[in-house]
């Protein structure tokens, strides 16, 4: 399937600071692409020379097969923008403000009235259609800029932290909006500092930092560019000794320590080994209490590549 956006060698100089050191990112439809660095590390300078806001010292930005540039029209069209600062008129209601910049993006009629009831629904605002956004908490403002961005239903929605400083509630009905649009086809670029939403949205990520990225990939990918192994302990009742041999043979499968009714293991991917595992304690005689799997995350694999955690 041909990629939504194509960004290649992007690069972006502030004076001595060489901010964006040679960029590539690839996303397809339906794809949600998560850029994971700390603050500083070239992400929001990254995606406003995609959008067409910011010019490149080098590179190149593809939309949909178009070119992009700062005075570009028809790739900008095919862009949703969700900029960190938050961009809407306080003193119009929720759908005054989607029918405002709904307007913008060309939608008339029947279409703007049913465009609005669908982007209410998605961003969780329809009780509070009529609200003033002035009133709304700082989460509900997020949610409104997102539903401003998605309004004209583009094939590139750009979100820049969009949970920075909301509370637990909004910041949970953010990301099932963005999973969401992702199930319906939309190709979303995603940038946070927050590990775990990387985890729970993105197909694949890229790790920046220093305007470079890292490394990029599945989370699984990435956790094996890196040698980390899923770590499993089962706690049982009973001897399971005849049933080592047989977990060590398993693919995928480096390691296997038995002692005081529990056994670990270490393996490439859990989830591949977990059944033959228990049927091979079980198969011993011995009876299961109770499995905990530990899988590495993004953070330990920012850490391997950066020398540092994800949040300095």
């Amino acid at each position: 399937m041909e990629a939504i956006l194509q960004a290649r060698g992007l690069k972006k100089r502030f004076g001595d600071l060489e901010a964006v050191r040679g960029v590539d990112l690839t996303i397809a439809p339906g794809e949600t692409y998560g850029l994971l660095g700390p603050n500083g590390a070239g992400k929001t300078t990254s995606i406003s020379m995609i959008g067409g806001l910011l010019e490149r010292d080098g590179g190149e930005v593809v939309v949909n097969g178009a070119q992009m540039t700062t005075t570009s029209l028809a790739p900008k069209a095919d862009i949703g923008l969700v900029p960190q600062d938050i961009a809407i008129y306080p003193d119009l209601t929720a759908r005054e403000n989607l029918r405002f910049f709904g307007r913008l993006y060309g939608v008339r009629g029947l279409e703007l009235d049913r465009r609005s009831d669908e982007v209410l629904e998605v961003i969780g605002l329809t009780d509070r259609a009529d609200d003033r956004a002035s009133d709304f908490s700082g989460g509900m403002k997020r949610r409104l800029n997102i539903g401003i961005g998605l309004f004209h239903k583009p094939m590139l929605l750009i979100l820049d932290e969009p949970t920075v400083g909301v509370d637990p509630q909004s910041r949970n009905a953010i990301l099932e909006s963005v999973e969401h649009l992702s199930d319906e086809g939309m190709a979303v670029l995603y940038t946070t500092h927050y590990m775990e939403e990387a985890e729970r949205l993105c197909d694949r990520v890229g790790i920046i930092d220093q305007g470079e990225v890292k490394a990029e990939g599945t989370r699984r990918e990435l956790v094996q560019l890196v040698g980390q192994l899923d770590r499993i302990r089962v706690s049982i009742a009973g001897s399971a000794d005849g049933a080592i041999a047989g977990i060590r043979s398993l693919g995928g499968v480096s390691d296997v320590v038995s002692a005081d009714g529990t056994i670990e293991i270490l393996a490439t991917n859990a989830s591949e080994v977990l059944a033959p595992t228990l049927a091979a304690i079980t198969t011993a005689g011995a009876a299961v209490h109770s499995v905990t799997i530990d899988e590495p995350d993004l953070e330990a694999v920012f850490l391997h590549l950066t020398g540092k955690a994800l949040r300095d």
